[in-house]
């Protein structure tokens, strides 16, 4: 059993997975995509996703945290300058993990780990990305659903309403003449059955 154990050691030392952690990130940063083995992938998406966020306020305090993580100047720079601005916008989820094929050697499953806003293959809607604030749901349970529908019906209400004038007004101006006719009729009639009676 694993209870507790939430950080994958990846078979290293603790200095040894810091630099390497710290040197990955560095990397995928510079270079916007690496190719690795998966779990160091998954393993990097944690190390490396907070740093991100914390690259939004380009504040000193940001930056000497960050720097005491990656321990690179130059990869801490872009970061701050290039991928901040491209990322403003996003919420979460900065990085995508892509599988590939086992690795020949020793059949390790490889991955290839990149920035989400740097592949131009997946990201043409750019529109979509920015036009969404929050990833956060309206309402709050019951109520929620509750307020939502009678919204919803009244503007299925005044849909209606706008549509109704339409209709009305071009039928009106034809049944003027049968409706001036329809109340003689019945008159005639009473007429007709006043005289056969």
């Amino acid at each position: 059993m694993r209870h507790g154990k939430k950080v994958n050691h990846l078979g290293r030392t603790d200095s040894h997975r810091k630099a390497m952690m710290a040197n990955m990130a560095s990397s995928l940063i510079i270079h916007k995509r690496i190719t690795t083995t998966l779990a160091k992938a998954k393993a990097l998406r944690v190390y490396v996703e907070p740093l991100l966020t914390k690259s939004k306020s380009d504040t000193t305090h940001s930056r000497r945290t960050v720097f005491s993580y990656l321990q690179d100047k130059d990869s801490v720079n872009v970061l701050f300058r290039e991928v901040a601005e491209k990322i403003a916008n996003r919420p979460g989820g900065y990085t995508r993990i892509i599988k590939l094929e086992n690795r020949l050697g020793d059949n390790a499953e490889m991955a290839l780990i990149e920035l989400v806003d740097y592949n131009t293959v997946y990201t043409k809607d750019s529109a979509a990305v920015a036009k969404k604030s929050t990833r956060r749901r309206g309402g709050s349970g019951k109520g929620g659903a509750k307020t939502a529908a009678p919204k919803a019906e009244a503007a299925v209400e005044e849909a209606v309403v706008v549509e109704e004038p339409k209709a009305e007004s071009a039928p009106a101006v034809e049944e003027a003449p049968a409706a001036e006719e329809t109340p003689e009729a019945p008159a005639a009639n009473e007429e007709n059955a006043e005289k056969g009676e």
